[in-house]
């Protein structure tokens, strides 16, 4: 995605001349003018920057230790999948959302823990959210809490996450819940009740897995065997040893692994199992924490890096 920003600075240093008075009479109403002219061309190229371009767009956003992934489909819808652990998401979603967008069609929580959770009441605070989906799956942590809060007070339709439930945003973009297919409220480890959608348009695939454990990608491939088949996987729990497995991956097939996780961080994600699993299925793998933000664009018959 081209960034714009590059053309914003000169803005102050063109409205600091005209507050210290520099232009007077009829060179005043020239500035005046000018500056009109200006941030109407500014509102165009930014709006023209949203409108439909045939393109699915998944960026896997820089957010530390920690998940956030931003899609936008070809007719401009939005979707926000986990907040990463803080505020880190809101600076990230201002660099692949233009300025003046304020909404978010829907924000999926896969589950609780806060380096997924936590971001979210930030955005909520900062975007009108039309849909809201998790697991359902209380925790005691105030982030939990906060998160609960404020979906009430965004008044947005919250729904529980069910295998076989279906976005379909009407433009040839799908998601599909693929699990939990039960309830999960009384789970002891939060992680076993990561929501995992699939993301369809046309002819390429996103598997997003959340913290999602190997018992459950392997129950997975029980369920679909090959039909969870797909260019582009999201690899489950940062790049832990615990997630990722050799079965799992025979199955998908991916021929990119995405890992979000944090530049040095403390629990040593990526592990080297799992990046030894991905190069041994020849899968190119990309960390937020090597490449920063990382971006793909669909056309529906074929998908690619920008």
């Amino acid at each position: 995605m081209q960034s714009t920003t590059g053309n914003l600075h000169r803005l102050p240093v063109f409205y600091f001349f005209l507050k210290e008075g520099r232009y007077t009479g009829v060179m005043r109403q020239h500035a005046s003018f000018l500056v009109s002219a200006l941030l109407i061309f500014l509102f165009a190229l930014f709006s023209n920057l949203h409108v439909s371009r045939d393109t699915l767009v998944v960026a896997f956003l820089d957010v530390g230790q920690g998940d956030a992934i931003f899609i936008e489909t070809p007719s401009g819808k939005q979707m926000l999948i986990d907040g990463g652990g803080g505020r880190a998401v809101l600076s990230e979603l201002s660099r692949v959302m233009p300025f003046f967008d304020r909404s978010i069609d829907v924000v999926v929580n896969t589950h609780p823990d806060k380096d997924h959770i936590g971001g979210l009441p930030d955005v909520f605070k900062e975007y009108v959210v039309g849909l809201v989906i998790d697991p359902n799956v209380p925790d005691e942590k105030s982030v939990y809490a906060e998160y609960v809060s404020d979906i009430e007070l965004e008044a947005a339709r919250h729904v529980v996450a069910r295998r076989g439930q279906k976005i379909i945003f009407g433009d040839g973009v799908t998601l599909e819940i693929l699990f939990p297919d039960r309830d999960m409220q009384n789970v002891k480890d939060t992680n076993d009740a990561s929501i995992i959608v699939r993301l369809v348009y046309g002819e390429t695939e996103i598997l997003l897995t959340g913290d999602a454990p190997q018992k459950i990608e392997n129950y997975l491939v029980t369920l679909y065997g090959d039909k969870l088949e797909s260019d582009i996987l999201k690899a489950g729990h940062h790049g832990s040893r615990t997630s990722t497995s050799e079965t799992f991956i025979a199955a998908v097939k991916p021929t990119y692994a995405i890992i979000s996780a944090g530049k040095d961080n403390s629990y040593g994600h990526p592990h080297q199992e799992t990046l030894e699993t991905l190069i041994k299925a020849s899968t190119t793998i990309l960390g937020t924490y090597t490449e920063g933000t990382i971006i793909f664009e669909s056309d529906g018959k074929t998908i690619w890096l920008q």
